[in-house]
């Protein structure tokens, strides 16, 4: 079948099986369970009106059970589990051997480098793109162009940035923008930038630094648009230049957005895996705990280490995905 038809007949099964269901349920709840007639017709009314809303929610419930919930369980029962014995139950055996890895560590540490770096830098650009695109004629067209790559898949940015690293031998023209600038520049020969060490990591946070600034952006500058104008004429009138508006009376009234964003890109860096994958597959240095985990799992068909590591990553991430939640709670009320 033509992956054209194939996607219109998923949709069309898809919102008519949902449409079906609500229907079909409806008709049950009201004709069959708590019939609207009768000496119990407004008690039957009620109570159908109770679980109504249970009936909406059943689909979503159902499926974040399925693809949410039952994941996390099997993994967790898998990572006290050794394959090789036939998923005998081992405890913490698995997570003791993970733990032994310099690889799980050398994960660890750029995991935390990338949690540094990169929630900081996205934010900050973002904050400054947001300010600055507000100030010019054509800010809408900039935050268009700055918001693209947000468009682009992690592994599409990665091929991209892959080639302005690219290094050719010395005698040959040089395709990777970095290394025809730092020939022209220097005369020295190109640079195999993704395999120095510790530097690397630096050059790919770049590539999501690149993709995050545009959320960033998006999100701040409706944040600066809510700001009250009564606040910045009062500056202006007491004195204040431009610097002292931006971070003593702009920021200060957004830095809850600015948390929210700082979390929501802390929760992406901690899951990273496609770019590393694509650029460097973990080599020289640049292993996370993503990818290490993608290796256990599919590479060394270690199901006990791979799951713990997924353990780890889920231990990371929920406590900050708590907290968002909290603060993006807030915002709204």
């Amino acid at each position: 079948m033509h992956p054209a038809l194939q996607g219109l007949l998923t949709i069309v099964i898809g919102v008519g099986s949902c449409i079906g269901y609500f229907w079909a349920s409806n008709q049950f709840l009201d004709r069959v369970l708590f019939p609207a007639k009768g000496p119990n017709a407004g008690r039957n009314i009620n109570r159908a009106n109770m679980i109504r809303p249970w009936l909406f929610l059943f689909p979503a419930l159902f499926a974040l059970s399925l693809y949410l919930a039952y994941p996390v369980f099997e993994t967790l029962r898998l990572s006290l589990t050794d394959r090789d014995q036939g998923g005998a139950f081992i405890g913490l055996a698995n997570y003791t051997q993970m733990m032994g890895e310099t690889k799980f560590w050398e994960a660890m540490g750029n995991n935390m480098l990338w949690l540094i770096v990169v929630p900081a830098l996205s934010t900050a650009f973002g904050l400054l793109a947001a300010q600055l695109t507000d100030r010019i004629g054509w800010g809408n067209v900039a935050k268009s162009l700055i918001f693209m790559p947000m468009a682009i898949s992690f592994v599409g940015a990665a091929v991209i940035w892959k080639l302005v690293y690219d290094a050719r031998p010395p005698d040959a023209e040089q395709i990777g923008v970095l290394n025809a600038i730092y020939v022209s520049i220097t005369g020295n020969d190109p640079q195999q930038w993704l395999t120095i060490p510790f530097w690397n990591n630096f050059f790919l946070m770049i590539v999501l630094v690149w993709i995050q600034t545009g959320f960033a952006m998006v999100i701040l500058s409706a944040a600066l648009r809510g700001i009250p104008e009564e606040t910045v004429e009062a500056a202006i009138v007491d004195g204040a230049n431009p610097f002292q508006i931006f971070f003593k009376i702009k920021v200060p009234q957004i830095m809850p957005t600015i948390m929210v964003v700082w979390t929501t890109i802390t929760l992406v860096v901690l899951k990273i895996f496609d770019i590393v994958f694509a650029m460097t597959n973990g080599q020289w240095g640049t292993q996370v705990l993503a990818n290490y985990m993608f290796d256990k799992l599919f590479r060394a068909n270690d199901w006990g280490v791979g799951s713990a590591s997924a353990i780890v990553i889920m231990l990371l991430v929920t406590p900050i995905l708590v907290w968002n939640v909290r603060q993006a709670r807030k915002e709204m009320r």
